[in-house]
């Protein structure tokens, strides 16, 4: 329903799963497969066996970290930063009480959330440029891989950090204190339809809690 609503394909938003096959994977066989002989053994691989019950134990965790997947990357596909970080400091509004820099926290995460796609970008520029002198990324075994990468590292790192100071100069140039007393172009307020679905999602995980 959630998938429907959002009006992502269903490509897009299953793309992150294959990222963690391995994870669901391991996640089934280490429920199913069982040293001792099974009571009810539904195949037997010498002194292993596919147990039953531990077979649909492991098809329940691998069901959950999809649903956690893929719930993110809707998340992600169909909200702004700009909005996710209000959302959390409007959440974390409390701990101001506390002393927290609500604030300069939502700030963090949102030049964070931004960096991603920054990151990348980076990374990709620095293997090519690296492929273009003669690098190799696809020989050998994973440890030979892996070291092949140690170059990609350091030019990675200095160029991130020189943005990183580009930001913090720009941010210093348009005289940023901290989050306290921040303005917002669009005030985000919860409407009839927000409250609906902040207590229908509410119920459906006291209802999945309580049956699961």
């Amino acid at each position: 329903v959630v998938l429907v609503l959002s009006r992502v394909p269903p490509h897009i938003a299953l793309r992150g799963v294959r990222a963690v096959s391995f994870l669901l994977t391991f996640s089934i066989a280490a429920q199913a497969l069982k040293w001792e002989p099974a009571t009810v053994a539904l195949v037997r691989l010498g002194p292993l066996a596919v147990d039953g019950p531990g077979l649909a134990r492991g098809v329940f965790f691998a069901v959950r970290i999809v649903v956690l997947v893929v719930s993110t990357s809707l998340l992600t596909l169909t909200t702004t930063p700009v909005s996710l970080t209000d959302a959390l400091e409007r959440l974390m509004r409390p701990l101001r009480h506390v002393g927290v820099p609500v604030g300069d926290v939502a700030t963090m995460l949102s030049i964070a959330l931004r960096f991603i796609p920054t990151t990348a970008e980076e990374a990709e520029k620095v293997v090519l440029a690296q492929a273009s002198r003669g690098a190799r990324f696809d020989r050998g075994g994973p440890v030979q891989r892996a070291k092949a990468f140690i170059p990609v590292l350091v030019p990675l790192f200095v160029n991130l950090f020189r943005r990183a100071d580009d930001l913090a100069t720009a941010m210093e140039a348009r005289c940023y204190r901290g989050g306290e007393g921040r303005t917002r172009l669009r005030e985000s307020r919860m409407r009839g339809a927000d409250w609906a679905t902040l207590l229908a999602g509410g119920a459906a995980l006291v209802a999945v809690a309580v049956l699961l």
